[in-house]
């Protein structure tokens, strides 16, 4: 299952395309993922420019009273160096990020520093989203400042991004390696400057050389496959591409493309399965690069009016409305008791009527509840899922869109989609006599099942 939610085009400077499926909308922010790593990367850039820390630096130097001893971690760890966190050659053989979130303490330095190194520092790429982290501490403990506010007055203010949000570890340091959220139009101004090499307007942002250095292959690619976008080199926090390109990735379907060669920027938000983003890259290269090679005035302003018009209706349609929708006597006004489940539910109450359906779910720490209809999106929000998508939602309501409808006699369906992230759920609401069984399925994950089944009791009827 696979759909996208925002792309922006820029070419010499300019927006040449750009479009936002339905419910989702310029003025909302976006969950980045991994894309996340260049801003970080970039922070370590200014702060290299202002002389607070060199690349060269040993990361032990910077956490003397985290430092565990060589029995604990190894020869290694004393080696290693703010460029092998920069190019995810640590030399760890295992991502050290579950280390960290599972760190009872909540240190996640600690955690990150106990992780045995295995191979030699700068010899081993492994991608390592705790390496990143890392940086993140190193940017706050050098510069006094958290790095969103640190990327705030040097890049976020100058490109005219407002409103930026970061996720934060139990220590207060940003996440580094994820947690960023910005507006698709951020993200373009971000890949612009890259393009411009660090220039905005008249003013060098970030040192040119940095740029240079970031974006280039610090670790070679494999020649095992020529094809894939991921085989091509790792600089500082971006990928290197086919066809001379580089981009800020983030799973799920966030990216940030930038083609030199075509003085042009790609960036795209959405909700796609991990597979399917080499299909998206694929996508750019067969469409976009003959495209960019075309040269037709006279029908330019004919394709354009023709571009406009889709991308002006471009939709992720909600539950289709029926007629008039037909309320089964045996599922109105109920309310059902729920067995043990992972959403901490107790009880689950349904309230239909000819305009929506009201659901209330009831948790040990209060009542959640969603209005829906068919044909058309409801707004509201819920924390009710951000516990399903592991640790990358705080616990803090998200806004949604609602939808929903009857798909039978016994089944209710409703979608609700997380605005300002990848995911959505489809809920089923299967009515088997006096019970209900609830089928809850994600469309993108990493780390818990797809489909979900909680299964309830028919605790009173009004």
């Amino acid at each position: 299952m696979h759909e996208m939610h925002s792309f922006m085009l820029l070419r010499h400077g300019h927006v040449v395309a750009e479009g936002w499926w339905s419910p989702y909308r310029p003025e909302y922010p976006h969950l980045l993922f991994s894309v996340s790593k260049s801003f970080t990367s970039t922070a370590v850039g200014l702060a290299v420019a202002e002389g607070r820390l060199s690349t060269d630096d040993p990361v032990l130097d910077f956490f003397p009273d985290e430092r565990p001893s060589e029995t604990e971690t190894g020869d290694f760890l004393a080696s290693l160096s703010v460029q092998h966190l920069l190019t995810m050659t640590t030399g760890h053989v295992v991502d050290t990020w579950p280390f960290l979130v599972e760190r009872s303490d909540g240190d996640w330095i600690k955690a990150f520093l106990n992780v045995p190194i295995v191979h030699p520092p700068g010899t081993h790429f492994l991608y390592n989203t705790g390496a990143t982290y890392i940086l993140s501490a190193i940017v706050q403990k050098t510069t006094g400042m958290k790095l969103i506010d640190y990327l705030q007055a040097r890049l976020f203010d100058p490109l005219g991004i407002q409103n930026a949000t970061w996720q934060e570890s139990p220590q207060g340091i940003a996440v580094g390696g994820y947690g960023l959220s910005l507006k698709t139009e951020d993200l373009a101004r971000f890949g612009q400057l890259y393009l411009q090499q660090g220039r905005w307007g008249d003013r060098q942002i970030l040192p040119e050389a940095w740029v240079e250095a970031a974006t280039s292959a610090q670790v070679s690619g494999s020649n095992d496959n020529t094809q894939s976008d991921w085989t091509q080199g790792y600089g500082y926090q971006f990928w290197r591409c086919r066809h001379g390109a580089y981009q800020a990735s983030g799973v799920f379907g966030q990216g940030c493309l930038v083609l030199p060669k075509q003085d042009a920027v790609l960036v795209f938000t959405g909700g796609i399965d991990v597979l399917e983003y080499q299909q998206l890259l694929d996508l750019a290269w067969t469409v976009l690069l003959p495209a960019f090679e075309l040269d037709q005035p006279a029908a330019e302003a004919v394709l354009q009016n023709t571009l406009a018009k889709r991308l002006s209706s471009l939709t992720l349609g909600p539950v289709p409305n029926p007629a008039a929708w037909s309320i089964p006597s045996h599922a109105t006004d109920r309310s059902y008791a729920v067995d043990a489940n992972a959403l901490n539910l107790e009880t689950i109450a349904l309230n239909f009527s000819r305009s929506g359906c009201r659901i209330s779910f009831k948790r040990p720490g209060g009542e959640d509840t969603l209005v829906c209809a068919g044909g058309e999106w409801r707004q509201g929000q819920t924390n009710l899922f951000n516990g399903l998508n592991g640790p990358y939602l705080s616990d803090d309501p998200v806004p949604v869109v609602t939808s929903g409808g009857w798909a039978s006699q016994d089944c209710f369906t409703m979608v609700v989609r997380l605005l300002e992230t990848p995911f959505f759920y489809s809920l089923a609401y299967h009515f088997i006599d006096d019970e209900l069984l609830l089928e809850i399925r994600v469309n993108v994950t990493l780390e818990v099942p797809k489909t979900l089944l909680l299964t309830a009791h028919l605790r009173c009827t009004s």
